[in-house]
């Protein structure tokens, strides 16, 4: 075993750098082990260094990050500081002064991965991070390694704590959305401005990345489509169990039926009971994963918070150490297809309208027309209605989803229809 001691510095000591700090000095032993040498904090760099961080000597702590990654010494950068900049000048600059890096950063991997993994290559280190999707989920290593001999065809997920907390309280209370986030934010699940996680901005990211993984492609956050769920309501729920569903958030990451194209997505839909996504409550986050070979496969677990996200941070600085002693890099960006990405509109799917309608004879039958002549069948229609006014739900068969937003908006041309109430996906069949 090597004793002289391969050192790790962190960028950023908030809520996971200090307990990946934590980790490291109260596990050091074990670590030691695993890894076949020590590994030693060498450097943290933070914004604020007057806050007293338990547990970590003083002298490492500085402000000037570049100098931190500059220093040549250091082995593996830890970056858990988030946004895109300076963490990718950082990184690029870590990678130039011979160190590997981990981070926790999804947002700028699903910006800039293809060109930080090129700058990984390039300067022959690695560049790992299971801990930008899914918290402690190891989600992102199956995919990369234990499924790289398969085919992977879709991906759909609950990725974000936040949102499913919010959900899974309107499900199981009957609050409304208002009532749910502010009980998300008095426990701590939902930030003070909650607008990354609530308008899938944050499972964006997380799908780009699971996307590009999963089917050796090039897919950008700019790629991915997105609505938010702030527009869910009580009604939607009732519908939902009526048909025996329930609502999540869902990032879902497809290859076409022919092979030719992907497509990665983030909304709300409602899914059957019986679908294992289904049963995920409160803040937990799952992943089911559709392959050839292996069939269908489900990783479950907290996919946020500071000690669930640490543990995933040490296990590929427990990996990329491994690397840096047999002088070897792990696998690194897979984009060998260069797929196309398609557009939502290309997606098939299906669809659960509420329309409020005039309550008349013939009403139906119009509505009937407008799905006839954009080539949409219907699977289901409930009517009640009373005093003139009635409201229809229809639950289509699968259809390419231009197809559907053409019939929706046919349908707000008509006159017996006063509006539509709600629109949302149907998934998980």
């Amino acid at each position: 075993m090597r004793t002289r001691p391969l050192k790790v510095a962190l960028l950023g000591c908030g809520v996971v750098g200090s307990e990946v700090a934590r980790i490291m000095t109260t596990h050091a032993d074990d670590l030691t082990a695993r890894i076949g040498a020590p590994v030693e904090l060498a450097g943290v760099a933070v914004r604020r260094p007057s806050k007293v961080r338990e547990g970590i000597d003083p002298s490492l702590i500085t402000t000037d990050a570049t100098a931190l990654v500059k220093r040549g010494d250091i082995d593996v950068i830890v970056e858990v500081i988030g946004g895109i900049e300076p963490a990718r000048t950082l990184i690029t600059t870590a990678f130039e002064h011979g160190a590997s890096v981990v981070s926790a950063n999804k947002a700028l991997i699903a910006r800039d991965g293809a060109a930080l993994h090129a700058a990984a290559v390039e300067h022959g280190r690695d560049l790992y991070y299971e801990a930008a999707v899914a918290g402690a989920i190891p989600l992102i290593r199956p995919l990369r390694e234990s499924l790289a001999g398969d085919k992977v065809n879709r991906v759909l997920g609950i990725v974000n704590g936040t949102t499913n907390f919010i959900l899974d309280a309107m499900d199981t209370t009957g609050a409304g959305y208002q009532e749910a986030l502010d009980e998300a934010t008095a426990l701590g699940y939902a930030e003070a401005d909650p607008t990354a996680d609530v308008e899938g901005f944050d499972a964006a990211a997380k799908a780009a990345i699971l996307a590009g993984i999963a089917f050796h492609t090039r897919v950008r956050l700019d790629d991915v489509y997105r609505e938010g769920m702030t527009e869910v309501t009580a009604a939607d729920f009732a519908s939902a169990k009526r048909m025996g569903c329930t609502i999540k958030l869902l990032a879902i990451c497809e290859r076409a039926a022919d092979g030719g194209s992907v497509t990665a997505r983030v909304h709300p839909a409602m899914i059957p009971l019986s679908h294992p996504l289904a049963s995920v409550r409160e803040a937990y986050n799952a992943v089911f994963v559709e392959a050839e070979a292996a069939g269908q496969l489900m990783f479950y677990g907290p996919g946020a918070g500071g000690s669930p996200t640490a543990s995933a941070v040490l296990g590929d600085l427990v990996a990329v150490c491994r690397n840096k002693l047999a002088e070897a890099t792990g696998p690194g960006d897979s984009a060998y297809t260069q797929l196309p990405v398609g557009s939502m509109g290309e997606v098939v799917t299906r669809y659960h309208i509420s329309l409020d309608v005039a309550d008349k004879p013939g009403v139906l039958a119009q509505v009937a027309t407008v799905f006839a002549e954009h080539g949409v069948s219907i699977d289901t229609v409930r009517q009640t209605g009373k005093d003139g006014e009635a409201s229809l739900v229809v639950v289509t068969h699968r259809a390419p989803d231009a197809a559907l937003t053409g019939t929706v908006e046919a349908l707000r041309n008509l006159d017996t229809v006063r509006g539509v109430a709600s629109i949302m996906r149907v998934e998980g069949e």
